[in-house]
């Protein structure tokens, strides 16, 4: 039991170890961009609506936000600051920005709400793998490749969504051809990014899984 509590002990100071470091505050920066998105957001409204000003705000406070994903990355990289908190927090914070675009999305109608959920259910379900990986003595696991090509997507297919390009076309012309293509492309990237972000989970699962099957296999 104490040899349980020690390994314990020291995985939370090995987690905290470099808190402070620029790469994650500019991670905490995201987090509280993230709800001054949100806010915005939701003031903004759905498609259509009369705060069309308010809807480019969102949308740029979101790419900002998305942006700020690789800066910190860079840093953390560039200068030898790579943390057990950072790789804990930067797709937490990615999840928080994602996860509340699409639940506003799809209370506004614009993103069908079986979407949303199937993605939810991925990210908090890892989220929560994360955490019982680090309960249980672990190192935190960073994302994959298709992991990060997730993300690419989805913040390239949310951020077009955002984007008010109705407004940009004469309401007595009709729906110009071009919106038609974009909200088609938009839609297109959203779906690669729901197909990426279940294949990147299920192979989460499994770099998490198969170290304990190999060793049970190994002391079988």
């Amino acid at each position: 039991m104490v040899d349980v509590m020690r390994k314990r002990q020291n995985t939370v100071s090995s987690l905290l170890d470099g808190w402070n470091s620029p790469p994650n505050l500019v991670t905490y920066t995201r987090i509280a961009l993230v709800i001054a998105f949100v806010v915005i957001d939701v003031m903004a409204g759905p498609w259509g609506a009369n705060s069309v000003t308010m809807r480019w705000v969102a949308a740029v406070l979101f790419i900002v936000a998305a942006s700020t994903d690789k800066l910190d990355g860079w840093m953390a990289r560039t200068y030898d600051q790579v943390t057990e908190l950072g790789k804990l927090m930067d797709p937490i914070a990615d999840k928080l920005l994602i996860g509340a675009t699409l639940v506003v999305a799809s209370a506004f109608g614009e993103v069908y709400w079986w979407v949303t959920i199937l993605m939810l259910v991925r990210e908090i379900g890892i989220t929560v793998m994360r955490f019982f990986v680090i309960d249980t003595g672990g190192r935190v696991i960073a994302a994959s490749r298709a992991g990060k090509y997730k993300t690419l997507a989805q913040c390239v297919g949310l951020g077009l969504l955002l984007f008010p390009v109705w407004s940009l076309s004469p309401s007595s012309a009709g729906t110009p051809m071009w919106i038609n293509v974009y909200y088609l492309v938009t839609f297109t990237v959203i779906y690669l990014s729901l197909i990426l972000c279940l294949y990147s989970g299920g192979l989460y699962l499994y770099r998490v899984w198969r170290p304990a099957s190999s060793d049970a296999a190994t002391k079988a």
